[in-house]
C-alpha cells in the first residue's frame, strides 16, 4: 500500500490519524465486508484452519465456525483498536481481561479513559469526538455480541458508520 498500513499509522510514532481519517478508514473496511457478504448474510461452516487471536469470534475457537458474522466480529475488535490504539494481545490483556471487555467496562460513561490518547490532545471539540467514539464504540459492542445470531450485520455496520461520520461532522461544524 501506498501510504502504509494501518498498524503503522496507528503505532508509528510520527505518523498520527483524527478521529475523521479513522472513521473514513473504518467505513472503507466496512464498504469491503459488506461487499464480500453481499448476498450471503449467515453462512456458516466448520473447518480447521487457524484464526488471530485477539479477533477471532468465540465460535470460531470453541467450535470451529466459520460465519459471515464471525468476520463481524473480528471487525468489531478492529474497531475498538482503531479508536483505544490497543491491540487486542497487548500485554495488559491477561485472563479475563480483553480489549471488549475493557471497553465494556468504560461504555458510555468513561469511554475517554480507553480512547487513544492522542485523540484527546488534538481534537478541537471535545464533545463531539466524544459522543462520535461513544457511538463508534456502542456499534463495535455490537459487533462483538457472543451469540453470533444476535451480532449486527455487516450492511448495518456500514450504515450506522455513515450516519455516525454525518453526526460527527454536523456537530464539528457548529462549532
Amino acid at each position: 500500500m501506498s501510504n502504509g498500513n494501518l498498524e503503522k499509522w496507528l503505532y508509528s510514532q510520527d505518523c498520527c490519524l483524527s478521529v475523521l481519517q479513522r472513521l473514513n478508514i473504518m467505513i472503507d473496511v466496512a464498504s469491503a465486508l459488506e461487499y464480500l457478504h453481499y448476498g450471503d448474510a449467515d453462512s456458516m461452516m466448520r473447518t480447521i484452519t487457524l484464526a488471530t487471536i485477539g479477533y477471532m469470534a468465540p465460535e470460531y475457537g470453541l467450535e470451529g465456525i466459520v460465519s459471515t458474522r464471525g468476520d463481524v466480529y473480528s471487525f468489531g475488535i478492529l474497531l475498538m483498536e482503531t479508536f483505544t490504539r490497543k491491540k487486542p494481545t497487548d500485554d495488559m490483556f491477561v485472563g479475563e481481561m480483553t480489549l471488549k471487555r475493557l471497553v465494556e467496562e468504560s461504555s458510555p460513561l468513561s469511554i475517554t479513559k480507553v480512547i487513544d490518547a492522542y485523540l484527546l490532545r488534538t481534537e478541537r471539540d471535545y464533545a463531539s469526538m466524544e459522543n462520535c467514539i461513544s457511538s463508534i464504540m456502542g456499534l463495535a459492542l455490537q459487533c462483538c455480541v457472543d451469540l453470533h445470531e444476535r451480532r449486527i450485520n455487516a450492511k448495518s455496520i456500514l450504515i450506522t458508520l455513515k450516519k455516525i461520520k454525518l453526526k460527527f461532522l454536523q456537530d464539528t461544524e457548529g462549532s
